[in-house]
């Protein structure tokens, strides 16, 4: 079976008080709309066709996608009049999924059982029941058969027609023949003049069409975001489902409602992640993985047993097994830590491979720099890797000892069980086992009186 998916993303969104179109718009740092792409290349459509109007040089620039038809809707005139800027690219034998682009919690699972559904018919509508359905249009059934006959908008539903509960998400599949048909079909003789696509619910039943349905599986798969409040409540609702799904593969969250993921974690067993955590990009812990409160990760690997420890900031970077960051680390893009590393407090790494086993324990930047087994990092050294223009490489050696308040001016090669004393500035290369110290002659001069403050 061919499938087609129509977006719809024509819309301003005036009550989002922004210049952005309301699509482009964020949940978990990523367009309400992608959400809703992502969900539809899943099932492997032959074609995406996006109906845009508002904003459409925004969105082309946000949502750079080679597989995506664009369609533009110039005037707004209803949810039908969008779809009808597809309708010369329909085909009869495929089946058309319309879902919204500020609609982005749709799951796949749900898509792929309303199709399910629809595979035997010309129509399949997703509907839900709620406890309070108003200012949602009702899913009228005949009384009979319970075969969907039409949808009743609120303000002209009859006291009766308002006792139903079963309402309109607006979310449809349908065979390509029939909306062609069907959309040809539309007329604006309404109070506001515009073209409904829901009326071709009513075309359908007057066919003898078994009009199919089906519920997602959570309501706020089909909630929308008109202002920035349903926006932060949708943010929240997909925060907890992907804090549910990691705490099912085997990581405790110690309060999943401070807990935030902007791209995607992968976990092994036995992770635990503190409050106010923020994973940005592809981020994968491995079994034993402790994460301390504060911290933000993005774009990296970190092995099993290491321990991250509060108010960490990490980059691109790679950390082994039994390694420990921080507190108050940062490793920029380019950082390695090998199995056993330790880096403390207010140590920042930026390409930088600390070794097997070693140490920079607090007050130390690293950039630039290659750094064998078990060596130990003294507090407050400094790879000078900048001369202002370019950028060189600092080489410590297996087991060197960098003494405290050094600075390393690259390029240079300290070697291995080498040792540079407290204090110095190290400018040529260091061999194996020497001991260098390059700092000024200390005088002790006698009988020195402190300055004194003078009277005002």
């Amino acid at each position: 079976m061919k499938l087609r998916v129509i977006i719809l993303a024509a819309g301003k969104g005036t009550r989002m008080r922004s210049s952005l179109p309301k699509v482009l718009h964020k949940v978990a740092h990523k367009p309400m709309v992608q959400h809703v792409i992502d969900c539809a290349k899943v099932l492997k459509p032959h074609a995406i066709n996006l109906v845009y109007g508002h904003g459409g040089e925004q969105l082309k620039a946000h949502v750079s996608d080679s597989s995506l038809v664009w369609n533009e809707q110039k005037e707004q005139l209803g949810t039908g009049h969008a779809v009808q800027q597809v309708m010369d690219e329909l085909l009869p034998d495929e089946k058309v999924a319309i879902l919204y682009g500020d609609v982005p919690l749709l799951t796949p699972e749900t898509l792929s059982k309303l199709l399910d559904v629809a595979t035997r018919t010309d129509l399949g509508l997703l509907t839900m029941k709620l406890d309070d359905p108003s200012g949602y249009g009702r899913i009228i059934r005949d009384k009979a058969t319970q075969r969907i006959v039409g949808i009743v908008e609120q303000k002209d539903a009859s006291d009766e027609e308002l006792q139903v509960n079963e309402v309109n998400t607006g979310i449809m599949v349908a065979s390509g023949d029939a909306l062609k048909r069907w959309l040809g079909a539309l007329d604006n003789n309404n109070a506001q003049q515009e073209y409904y696509l829901t009326d071709i619910v009513a075309m359908a039943a007057s066919e003898g069409v078994d009009i199919a349905s089906t519920q997602p599986g959570e309501t706020n798969e089909v909630e929308g975001a008109n202002n920035r409040i349903q926006l932060a409540s949708l943010e929240r609702a997909y925060q907890q489902r992907v804090a549910r799904d990691l705490m099912t593969q085997g990581a405790t969250l110690m309060d999943p409602m401070r807990f935030d993921v902007r791209g995607s974690v992968v976990v092994g067993e036995d992770v635990v992640i503190d409050v106010n955590v923020v994973f940005e990009g592809h981020v994968e812990l491995g079994n034993g993985v402790v994460i301390e409160p504060n911290c933000v990760i993005r774009n990296a690997k970190i092995g099993a047993n290491t321990v991250i420890k509060a108010n960490s900031h990490i980059e691109d970077a790679h950390i082994e097994t039994d390694c420990q960051v921080g507190p108050f680390a940062r490793l920029r893009p380019g950082a390695i830590m090998e199995r056993g590393a330790l880096v403390g407090n207010f140590v920042e790494m930026k390409k930088t491979r600390l070794g097997e086993g070693s140490k920079a324990n607090h007050l130390t930047y690293l950039g630039d720099t290659e750094i064998g087994k078990q060596a130990n990092i003294g507090a407050g050294t400094i790879t000078c890797n900048y001369d202002g223009v370019n950028k060189s490489k600092t080489e410590i050696g297996d087991g060197a000892f960098i003494g405290s308040n050094s600075s390393l001016v690259a390029p240079v090669k300290i070697g291995k069980e080498a040792t540079i004393g407290a204090g110095s500035v190290v400018t040529r290369d260091v061999e194996d086992q020497q001991l260098a110290v390059a700092r000024g002659k200390q005088r002790n001069i006698d009988g020195w009186e402190r300055p004194k403050k003078r009277e005002q």
